[in-house]
């Protein structure tokens, strides 16, 4: 499936440092679009995998995550404005 990452980490109460794991955790699994933003291919198994290793990591008081899911990245139309990042995400279609 075809999964989009957002997070919003508060700097409140050791954010900085929950912020830095959730990144290289994102990272590992997805492709680093930009500042919170990750995009990528997962299976069901790999994104449960990822889901349980940022629930480690977040405080659910002060923390969110956003994950939309599609059976395809065929199915979504991305529209840049500003700074054209496509070079960075062309491997996806």
């Amino acid at each position: 499936m075809y999964v989009i990452l957002v997070y919003d980490i508060s700097v409140e109460d050791n954010g900085s440092r929950r912020m830095r794991r959730v990144f290289k955790i994102c990272k590992k699994y997805l492709t680093h679009i930009q500042k919170s933003v990750f995009e990528g291919e997962l299976t069901v198994a790999k994104l449960n995998k990822l889901k349980s290793e940022l629930s480690k990591w977040i405080d659910k008081d002060l923390d969110s995550i956003i994950i939309f899911k599609s059976r395809s990245n065929k199915w979504l139309i991305k529209e840049f404005w500003g700074m054209d990042t496509s070079a960075d995400t062309s491997n996806f279609f």
